[in-house]
C-alpha cells in the first residue's frame, strides 16, 4: 500500500483566482482561440461531450458555429455516426467536429468511416484510459490514420497516465475521472482525483500534448479556473444538457414543467439501450429542466470567460496560465462566493 500525501487535493470550489491589475479596456481584446494541433483549431475553448443525450448533429452545428466543437457519440451504428458527421460538415461549412470510438470491436472501422465523412478528429472514449487496451487502440489508430490526424483520448486522472497516452500516440487527453454530475465512479469504485487537482497535476507534463478538463465544470468560473490551472480546453455535458439541440424529446411533468433526459453513458439505462445489458454501472440517469437554445448558454459562457480573463489582466490562455494566482478558500468563503441573500436572517 502507498499513500499520496497531498496537503489538499483540490476541487473547483476550493479555490478562487486573485483579482489582478488589468489594462484591458474592452473584453473584445481577449483571444479565446486555442490550437490543439494537427489542424484542430478552436475559436472558443469548449467541446461538447460524446454522450447520447448531448452530442448529435444539432449540437455539433451549434458548437461549430460558435467556434467550439462537438464529439459525436458512439452509441449508434457506424453509418448513423458518419452521417451525423457529414451533415455537420455540410450544414456548418466547418470540419470542427469529432467522432467517438471505443477500444474494442468496430473502433478501427468506425474511426475510418468518421474520418472519411469529414471528422477533424477522433476521440477514444473510455472511462479508464490508462489501460493496456488504450495503448493498443492508440497505436493501431495512429498507424491507420497517420501522423497528421488528431487523436484525442481519455479519460485519465494522473500525470503519469497523461504522459503514457501521449507516448502511445494521443495528441490531446481528457483529464478527470469521476467528476461529472451524472458520474458515480468515485462512489462505486473508490477511485478518482478531485477535478482541479487533476488539471494542476496533468499541466506539469513535458510532452507535446493538450490537456482537456473534462468533468465537474458547472459554470464559466469553473472554465476560467480550469484554463488558469493549465487546461487548454474544457469539455462539458451537463452545462449543455436540456437544450433544444440535445437529442431526445421535451417532456412535461404533472405540473407542466418541461424537461429532457440526461444520463451518464455508464448508467444502467444507457448500457441497456445500446447493448441490451449492463455490467458495472458508474453513472446515473436524470431529468433536467428544459433550457431553450444552447446558443444562449454558449453566449453567456463566453461573456463569463472573457470577464474572467480580464480579472487576471490576461488577453489569452497563455497569459492566464502565467498570471493566474490561486488562493484556497474556507467553507465560509465558498458560501460567501455564491449569491446568498436568501440565506440571510432578517
Amino acid at each position: 500500500m502507498s499513500i499520496n500525501t497531498y496537503d489538499r487535493a483540490l476541487s473547483y470550489d476550493d479555490v478562487l483566482l486573485m483579482p489582478q491589475y488589468s489594462d484591458i479596456k474592452s473584453r473584445s481584446e481577449i483571444d479565446l482561440s486555442v490550437d490543439l494541433g494537427k489542424g484542430l483549431k478552436l475559436d472558443f475553448p469548449l467541446l461538447s461531450s460524446p454522450m447520447d443525450t448531448v452530442s448529435e448533429t444539432a449540437m455539433a452545428i451549434s458548437m461549430s458555429n460558435v467556434g467550439g466543437a462537438a464529439v459525436i457519440h458512439r452509441y449508434n451504428s457506424i453509418v448513423e455516426q458518419s452521417d451525423m458527421v457529414a451533415d455537420t460538415v455540410h450544414l456548418a461549412a466547418s470540419r470542427n467536429v469529432g467522432a467517438a470510438v471505443g477500444i474494442t470491436d468496430d473502433y478501427l472501422e468506425r474511426a475510418a468511416s468518421a474520418a472519411e465523412a469529414g471528422a477533424m478528429f477522433v476521440c477514444i472514449d473510455v472511462a479508464h484510459g490508462h489501460h493496456v487496451m488504450m495503448k493498443y487502440a492508440l497505436q493501431r489508430l495512429r498507424a491507420m490514420l497517420g501522423d497528421d490526424y488528431h487523436i484525442m483520448a481519455g479519460n485519465v486522472a494522473t500525470l503519469t497516465a497523461l504522459n503514457d497516452l501521449s507516448d502511445w500516440g494521443a495528441d490531446s487527453v481528457r483529464c478527470n475521472i469521476g467528476g461529472g454530475s451524472i458520474c458515480s465512479t468515485r462512489i462505486q469504485t473508490g477511485h478518482g482525483v478531485p477535478g482541479l487537482q487533476t488539471i494542476i497535476d496533468c499541466a506539469k507534463t513535458d510532452r507535446d500534448v493538450k490537456v482537456i478538463a473534462d468533468g465537474g465544470i458547472r459554470n464559466s468560473g469553473d472554465i476560467v479556473k480550469a484554463i488558469a490551472a493549465g487546461a487548454d480546453v474544457v469539455m462539458c455535458g451537463s452545462l449543455l444538457a436540456g437544450t433544444i439541440e440535445t437529442p431526445g424529446s421535451v417532456m412535461r411533468d404533472a405540473s407542466g414543467h418541461r424537461w429532457k433526459s440526461y444520463r451518464g453513458m455508464a448508467s444502467k439505462e444507457a448500457q441497456v439501450d445500446w447493448r441490451g445489458r449492463y455490467s458495472s454501472f458508474e453513472g446515473v440517469s436524470a431529468q433536467v429542466p428544459f433550457r431553450g437554445s444552447v446558443s444562449d448558454i454558449l453566449d453567456n459562457l463566453e461573456r463569463g470567460i472573457r470577464s474572467g480573463y480580464s480579472y487576471s489582466g490576461a488577453r489569452s490562455a497563455s497569459e492566464l496560465h502565467a498570471k493566474a494566482s490561486f488562493m484556497i478558500q474556507t467553507p465560509a468563503g465558498q458560501s460567501e462566493s455564491a449569491a446568498h441573500i436568501n440565506n440571510r436572517l432578517w
